[in-house]
Formats: C-alpha cells, sequence, structure tokens
C-alpha cells in the first residue's frame, strides 16, 4: 500500500514515510492509493474479536507486513491500548431501543483522541527506533519535532502518546485562554523534557494555520525534520475507523435474539469540526462496514452542515449577507469551556468548544473521493483530474474563503452523508433530556449535539433504522457547560456524579507554558529553534515571546 496527495503530484509514500511526514509538500493530505475490501469471512471471523483484535485485523490492511509485521503490530497496539481504563476499550451504552452511545473517552485524557494518539505516538517511536538503531554507531541520531494545534483535547492526547519518547520533542500550540481549565492543565501539567506547551493570542484557527504554514516552509520543516499530530496525520483516521467495526459488533451483541442486525439500518451519527472522526467512519463503510449513513453533527460553528445544504463551503455564511468581520457570537453563558470566537474571527462561541473552527481539514479528503469518483477516464487519469480539482478548490477557499462545488459532487454526498447544526439551546436541553431518561445518561456537551442531531434525523428515519452516536469526550472536560445544564436538578451533584479522580487536584498542579503574543508563524518558528535541543531545565516556569 502506497498513499499519495489529495493535491496531486508523483510522489507516493510508505505507510512509514506517511506517518513522519504529515502533510505533503504541497499542501495536501496523504490517503491511500485504493480503499482495500474486507475479508470474505470478516463477520463471522472478527465477531468476537477485542480492540486489539479488530486494530490489527484492520490496520493489517493498509500497513504491509514488510513494514510492520503481524507480531509488531501486535505488540504496537497492545501497548497503545493498555493505558485504557475499559476493558472494552470504547464500550458501547444503550439510551433506549434504538439510540446507542459509543464512548470514546476511557483513554489518558478522557477524549476520543486518545484512540488514535496513543497509537500514532507509538508508532513514531518505533519508525525512529528502527532508523537508529540501522545507523553507523557515530551517525547523529535521527529525531522528530512534532507540532500540533490544539482547540482542547488533541494536545492533551497528544502529549499523552509522546511524553518522555526518545528523540521526539512536542510542541502544541493552543489558543491562549480558549480552552477549557480542565483542558490547559492536562497539557500544562505535563512537565517532561520533550514537552513543550505554546499559548499563542489568537483562535484555534490561526493556530491551525501556524502549523500548516510550518509544514508549507520546506527548508525549517526539513532542518527541524517536522511531523504531524493533528487529524491530517492520516495515521489517526486509521485508527479510528476502529471502533466503528467494534460498534458494529456490539450492537449486534445488544440486540434481542428475534432481531437480525442484517435486518437493520446502522447509522453513526458524529459531532464534528474537523471532519477527521467522521471521516473514519467513511473509509470503513467504503471498506464493506454496512452503514446506512453517517451524520454529520456540527454546533453553531457550521460550514459543514452549510455544504450538505447548499453545495458551498465557505468560512462565511453568504446568504446571510455579512462578510464575517463580525461574525462571531457574544459569548455563551458557560462557553469558558474553551471559547474559540473573537470580534474578528468568525468563529461563533458555543457550548462545545472543540468544533468551534471555520475549516474543517479533513474534508479535503473526502472531497477528493467525490471529484475522483465524478471524474472520467482510466483510474491514473481520474487521480490527476481529482488532483487538480482539490488544487483548485482549496486555492479558492484560501484566496476567496468559499469554493462552490459542482451540483454531482454535492448529490454524490449526500449518499452517504446528512448534516445538522445544533444550537447551544438545543444542547442544553439535550444534556437535560438525557440526564431525565430511562437510561440516565450525562452527556458533554459534543455528545448532545451528536444526540440531538440524531433526534432530529430519527423523524425521517424508517422504522428500521438504529443509531449509534459517538461519545467524543467525557462530561468533566466540559464543566460548566454541563453544570449549567443541570443546575436545577437537586440529585445532580458534579464532583460525585462526574468528576474522575484523575481530575481532582488538577488546576493546582506546576504548570509550563510559552506564550506567545500574536497569531505570528515567525515568533512560533523562534519558540521551536530556541527551545529543540534544550533540556526542559532551562526552560521551568512560563516564558513568553
Amino acid at each position: 500500500m502506497r498513499y499519495f496527495s489529495t493535491r496531486g503530484g508523483s510522489e507516493r509514500l510508505s505507510f512509514e514515510e506517511t506517518v513522519l511526514t504529515g502533510l505533503a509538500p504541497n499542501g495536501g493530505l496523504y490517503i491511500p492509493e485504493y480503499i482495500p475490501t474486507l475479508p470474505e469471512n470478516w463477520r463471522s471471523d472478527w465477531k468476537n474479536y477485542s480492540f486489539v483484535d479488530l486494530s490489527v485485523a484492520v490496520l493489517s490492511l493498509y500497513i504491509s507486513k514488510d513494514e510492520i509485521s503481524e507480531s509488531e503490530l501486535r505488540q504496537l497496539v497492545e501497548k497503545s491500548y493498555k493505558t485504557f481504563r475499559h476493558p472494552d476499550v470504547t464500550p458501547l451504552t444503550k439510551l433506549d431501543d434504538k439510540t446507542f452511545v459509543l464512548e470514546l473517552f476511557h483513554g489518558p485524557t478522557f477524549a476520543f483522541k486518545d484512540v488514535a494518539l496513543q497509537l500514532l505516538g507509538n508508532l513514531f517511536e518505533f519508525f525512529l527506533i528502527r532508523r537508529n538503531a540501522a545507523k553507523a554507531a557515530d551517525a547523529e541520531l535521527e529525531k522528530l519535532t512534532v507540532v500540533g494545534a490544539t482547540s482542547g483535547d488533541t494536545g492533551s492526547a497528544a502529549i499523552y502518546g509522546l511524553r518522555g519518547k526518545a528523540n521526539v520533542s512536542i510542541f502544541i500550540l493552543h489558543p491562549k485562554g480558549r480552552v477549557s481549565p480542565i483542558q490547559e492543565a492536562q497539557m500544562t501539567t505535563v512537565t517532561d523534557a520533550n514537552v513543550h506547551n505554546v499559548a499563542v493570542k489568537g483562535t484555534f484557527d490561526d493556530c491551525q494555520d501556524i502549523v500548516k504554514s510550518l509544514f508549507a516552509d520546506r527548508e525549517f520543516n526539513s532542518t527541524h525534520r517536522l511531523a504531524a499530530v493533528n487529524s491530517i496525520n492520516w495515521a489517526r483516521i486509521l485508527a479510528q475507523t476502529v471502533y466503528y467495526f467494534l460498534a458494529y459488533f456490539q450492537l449486534q451483541s445488544q440486540l434481542p435474539t428475534d432481531i437480525n442486525i442484517d435486518d437493520l439500518g446502522v447509522e453513526f451519527v458524529v459531532p464534528t469540526g474537523n471532519f477527521g472522526d467522521i471521516l473514519a467512519g467513511y473509509y470503513a463503510k467504503r471498506m464493506g462496514l454496512p452503514v446506512s449513513k453517517l451524520v454529520v453533527a456540527t454546533n453553531e460553528n457550521d460550514i459543514l452542515a452549510r455544504f450538505w445544504k447548499s453545495g458551498s463551503y465557505e468560512k462565511v455564511d453568504s446568504s446571510t449577507g455579512h462578510d464575517g468581520s463580525s461574525g462571531a457570537t457574544a459569548p455563551a453563558d458557560g462557553s469558558s469551556d474553551g471559547k474559540q470566537g473573537t470580534a474578528t474571527s468568525g468563529v461563533k462561541e458555543t457550548l462545545s468548544p472543540a468544533m468551534d473552527i471555520m475549516v474543517s481539514s479533513n474534508f479535503e479528503r473526502l472531497l477528493w473521493y467525490l471529484a475522483f469518483e465524478n471524474a472520467s477516464g482510466t483510474r491514473e487519469e481520474k487521480e490527476v483530474e481529482a488532483g487538480k480539482l482539490l488544487s483548485s478548490w482549496m486555492s479558492s477557499l484560501k484566496e476567496d474563503g468559499r469554493v462552490k462545488l459542482p451540483i454531482n459532487i454535492l448529490l454524490s454526498a449526500r449518499k452517504d452523508f446528512a448534516a445538522e447544526r445544533i444550537s447551544d439551546e438545543q444542547t442544553l436541553t439535550t444534556i437535560q433530556s438525557f440526564f431525565n431518561g430511562v437510561v440516565s445518561y450525562i452527556a458533554d456537551p459534543h455528545t448532545a449535539v451528536g444526540l440531538a442531531a440524531a433526534r432530529a434525523v430519527a423523524k425521517q428515519n424508517p422504522e428500521d433504522v438504529y443509531q449509534v452516536v459517538l461519545s467524543t469526550a467525557h462530561p468533566a472536560k466540559f464543566s460548566e457547560a454541563v453544570s449549567r445544564a443541570l443546575k436545577d436538578y437537586d440529585r445532580f451533584n458534579f464532583d460525585r456524579d462526574v468528576l474522575p479522580q484523575e481530575f481532582r487536584g488538577l488546576l493546582e498542579k506546576e504548570k509550563r507554558v510559552i506564550d506567545v503574543e500574536s497569531p505570528d508563524v515567525d515568533l512560533v518558528k523562534a519558540v521551536i529553534e530556541k527551545t529543540v535541543g534544550h533540556q526542559a531545565g532551562k526552560l521551568a516556569g512560563s516564558g513568553s515571546i
């Protein structure tokens, strides 16, 4: 299996090269040269597989045994998921007859991103150890400088996946004051020598743009051997496909004995901003997993929902007549859980801040497949045409802030996906509703967006459709939103009912962070150049630049 850029070119990389490179030099994202189909007997053979077994089975379809043997892959997977608190890794919880929640927050940082980033960290380490072992005794060791941007959960998950790894330095950019206190503490209280938190005065999109600029700077990239942990890294998408298969088999096991899952429609509802989590479901579906629909659940930062409505992929809703210069809403009560909006960014502050972004990076991967499917000619000719189209579309998005996609692209997208936009008010009422459900369930605000979207879509669903909503974070990570929703219920006590032991006292721990006073790529470059190779003792405490 080889990998190539969504924006074209002749470059073809191995899995190892793809993981270590992250973002293609032409700005595109790497995708596999083909999507493998499932083995003929996968339903019976995989039915009783554990999460580790399924990971080995699925990942093996994308990774040549010449690169990572099956035994090596199993060791990597076992090492990655032994840190999870639940034996199923991502358990499925039944809320009512046709609604289930797939809990993805049982990893070390209580967020779904642990599933991918625990594995990615171990892959980085595995490849570096192997490469350095092959070097002469007096040769310089190969090192990685991992750079990522976070709106909250990616940062801590990446840090926990890479802390203490030999020959790896990690720099995580977060928007200063715009992640929740718990999220910030999870990152900045990790004081391992190779971990560096950078607080940028700006938004998540500013941080993400800086990261992309760093990767696009070939000289800087080459000098510091940059590697990506954001969901632009293909390994993250691949790791996340596994829990769609596990959810399918867990659902099958929880159905009444007189109901056959083959007679049902299985719909996955995914709260998403950057489109990575739901894209993993798309790959699972394309491989052959029976999925009736993938539902995109967005908050009021609804670039994705607007695309599925109109075919326009635009940073600011042109139908409102505004240019976006004052597009941010007033701060939502409770949004200090991680607000991303500013007066000029166009990003709206919501109660589900991890989805408060303007551009969904991974959407480019889906657009490539839609362009390819609607192109003509041989496979090679279609790949070339799709790459050219993607390059043109992404250029228009960067220059004009919008791109109007052809109607055939929109119709193709609607075959596999639906989309719903959920307001803060709906988020709060949904948290309340499921707290008062037959099975009382406390959802974080992002999961609540998914649950609300599921209810909206269910009204049009056939009777035989069952819904699996992906729960992306533990409710304790968004205490203000959850407490606001449930403050009038005497039987609710946040400390007793929600707060994990691991979070107690976290806010009082020693922190280490470097402040950057504006979203300037040169300032961040200076931080990296100053820091790489230094020992943590020289950077203890807080600094600024």
